[in-house]
């Protein structure tokens, strides 16, 4: 068995290889959707987690054709080559990129040549190089791989745009890794262009289609639309087109007349009579029925509509925010025509970069809803989560199905189990992110580990296991003894 690290490696590349033999392009993580060739786009290293330099999470260095080094300082004459330099990436003016400062990073400890869309890697520092948390001393790192500098530091192997910042008509105007006004974390280039196209949408009085996977943050996108919009003083009411009950999705929808359909019912103006004069956001719209579907053509067109049990139009004022996690083609042709403007929220598995500043968001966010649980794991000089990079490799290459609630989830059960003051992998963690049609080491396995490691303390982390104590459990199981 490969350890859970090479598991968590494996299946995302699965992943990958099957977009790419169903569109003929590698998509890569940042910026390209399926069926989309992105020829402009370099082999990139993000910061995922730095032990000495936490504030340069998130910052990014693009790789050209070539050798680079990777290291700490400034670059000397002996130099095998370039030095690798990061840099924040935002739109408008950035600082210039610097290289690592960290202590722990060797003067010269990696040497990196790009070939093609992957890195050749080699260690030639002191601190150990692990590639998806598996001991190397040089190998091909792809997009979706991590690169550790054991204790030190975590990079996530993406591509991105040679450009020396990202271009876009929205400001930033927040902190780096911080919400934006609306909620919306990430520096990701998929993200800017999001905020850019909401910027954009806006402005507009058409109606919107956001689409995007389930918990990517479809209705943060229509808040933000809203906000932004010169509808910002009217209301935005929200509703989920799956929770409308059977048999009363018109009234709900539309409202009803006084003592319709039943006598006492009283009169309701229904979700549109309610966005009147601001925005309507329908999430999953396509659970609506066609037939329905059907009868928001004319409010769409006009603002015009029906209540139930009134013979006379009514008109409201309104913006339609749809969204959907289905394809487009499933909508009503005729509606999907009027939602002339469509934007995507991306998942995490296109914003792979993004995770290390959402699961901070995630964890502050819930020490405001519950204090007690969080602070243990904070930093009390700087209020910052500590979090274990080990536990940060394998989110980084954990497929996602719901993303951002998956991620959630996921932080939760490691707060109620992370001991010792730091947000760590734990066996309840494992089981989340390793596939669980896959099988623990075999007794063979586990003997050859502990032959080639020399003991428990480095065999655990060769095998992938999350501590000593899941080896221990399984060296009882199989009557295995070893050392220490």
């Amino acid at each position: 068995m490969a350890a859970w690290r090479d598991k968590l490696g494996d299946l995302a590349r699965e992943m990958a290889d099957e977009t790419r033999d169903k569109t003929g392009t590698n998509p890569g993580w940042l910026g390209a959707k399926q069926g989309t060739a992105a020829p402009s786009l370099h082999p990139a290293l993000h910061i995922a987690w730095s032990l000495d330099e936490p504030g340069r999470i998130g910052e990014c260095a693009v790789l050209p054709p070539g050798s680079r080094v990777l290291g700490r300082g400034g670059e000397r004459p002996e130099d095998p080559a370039p030095r690798l330099l990061f840099a924040r990436r935002r739109p408008g003016p950035s600082g210039p990129p610097s290289p690592l400062t960290a202590r722990g990073v060797s003067r010269v400890q990696l040497l990196i040549e790009a070939r093609g869309g992957s890195l050749q890697v080699e260690n030639v520092g002191r601190a150990g190089l692990l590639l998806n948390g598996r001991p190397i001393r040089s190998g091909a790192a792809r997009p979706g791989d991590t690169l550790s500098i054991e204790g030190q530091l975590v990079l996530l192997v993406d591509v991105a745009s040679p450009l020396p910042g990202i271009q876009g008509r929205a400001a930033p105007g927040f902190p780096p890794n911080t919400p934006d006004p609306h909620g919306i974390v990430g520096e990701s280039e998929l993200v800017w262009k999001l905020r850019d196209e909401i910027a954009f949408a806006s402005r507009r009085s058409l109606h919107v289609l956001v689409l995007g996977p389930s918990g990517a943050g479809k209705e943060l996108v229509a808040r933000a639309i809203h906000a932004l919009s010169p509808r910002a003083s009217g209301p935005f009411v929200a509703r989920s087109a799956a929770t409308l009950p059977a048999g009363l999705m018109d009234a709900e929808l539309f409202g009803n007349a006084k003592n319709y359909p039943h006598a006492g019912l009283a009169e309701r103006p229904g979700l549109v009579g309610e966005a009147h004069g601001g925005t309507l956001f329908l999430d999953e719209i396509g659970e609506l029925p066609q037939e329905l579907q059907a009868h928001l053509l004319r409010l769409l067109d006009g603002g015009e509509y029906h209540r139930l049990g009134e013979g006379q139009a009514r008109r409201a004022d309104l913006r339609l925010v749809a969204a959907t996690n289905r394809p487009p083609s499933e909508l009503k042709h005729d509606l999907l025509a009027r939602l002339t403007l469509r934007l995507s929220a991306p998942g995490l598995d296109e914003r792979r970069s993004d995770i290390p500043a959402l699961l901070r968001h995630l964890i502050l966010r819930q020490q405001r809803r519950d204090p007690g649980l969080v602070e243990p794991i904070l930093d009390p000089a700087t209020g910052e989560p500590r979090i274990d990079p080990e536990l940060i490799e394998a989110l980084l290459r954990y497929p996602f199905t719901t993303h951002a609630r998956e991620l959630e989830a996921i932080a939760l059960v490691a707060l109620a189990r992370s001991r010792h003051g730091f947000l760590a992998m734990t066996d309840e963690i494992l089981e989340k992110l390793v596939d669980p049609r896959r099988d623990p080491p075999s007794p063979d396995e586990i003997r050859e580990a502990l032959a080639r490691e020399g003991s428990v303390t480095r065999a655990f982390r060769a095998l992938g296991l999350p501590s000593r104590d899941a080896l221990n459990r399984l060296l009882k199981k199989h009557g295995i003894r070893a050392r220490e």
